[in-house]
């Protein structure tokens, strides 16, 4: 049987974190996933750790929140009757800063290390689910492929992410229609700017 390769453990919780927001933008939690994310453990509460007070909010949220109520809002905020309250595709924050279409720039840079979007899956590459899950796969490999470089890594994030997501998550945090996705767009945006400061630096 094929075994990963081994990453580091700050990787392994970046690789984590990734697969977590990634599943939260592709649809509402089930109960499942809600329980297990209100029984995760507290992170340590420090300068090394400045995410701690954003996950520990999330924790205490996705503890407290109902399943039915989670996947209503979801509905409200990400897919609306006719177009969504909030959109998840970068195509919609970025196109008029860019002079090529986010869309486009993600599909070539997807072929070009060798990815593809699941089979079966209806969202477009530059969802913010699909983006999140590009990074959880950059971050740790699989059985097949090894983890991308930093350099890599830190690529694709400035190429497709780091242009739009603080405002995106803004959006979700001020909507009137999110609760529960307040404590998840909080998260997304203090896991987003550690990263974008972190791959700076490495």
């Amino acid at each position: 049987m094929a075994l990963r390769q081994p990453i580091a453990p700050e990787d392994e919780a970046r690789a984590g974190v990734y697969a977590v927001l990634a599943r939260l933008y592709a649809a509402g939690p089930d109960a499942p996933l809600l329980a297990a994310l209100g029984g995760s453990a507290p992170w340590p509460e420090d300068s090394d750790n400045p995410l701690a007070p954003a996950w520990h909010k999330f924790v205490l949220a996705s503890a407290a929140m109902d399943t039915a109520a989670a996947d209503q809002e979801y509905t409200e905020l990400f897919i609306g009757v006719g177009r969504s309250t909030v959109d998840l595709h970068g195509s919609h924050w970025v196109t008029e800063a860019m002079s090529e279409r986010p869309l486009v720039a993600v599909r070539a840079d997807l072929a070009r290390l060798g990815l593809a979007s699941r089979a079966g899956s209806t969202l477009y590459e530059d969802h913010l689910s699909v983006l999140c899950e590009t990074m959880r796969m950059l971050v740790a490999g699989d059985t097949v492929r090894p983890p991308a470089s930093i350099a890599e890594q830190r690529a694709f994030f400035d190429r497709h992410i780091a242009s739009w997501i603080q405002v995106c998550c803004t959006a979700i945090c001020e909507c009137p229609l999110a609760n529960y996705y307040v404590r998840v767009g909080q998260l997304t945006s203090s896991f987003m700017a550690v990263e974008r400061d972190s791959l700076a630096i490495d």
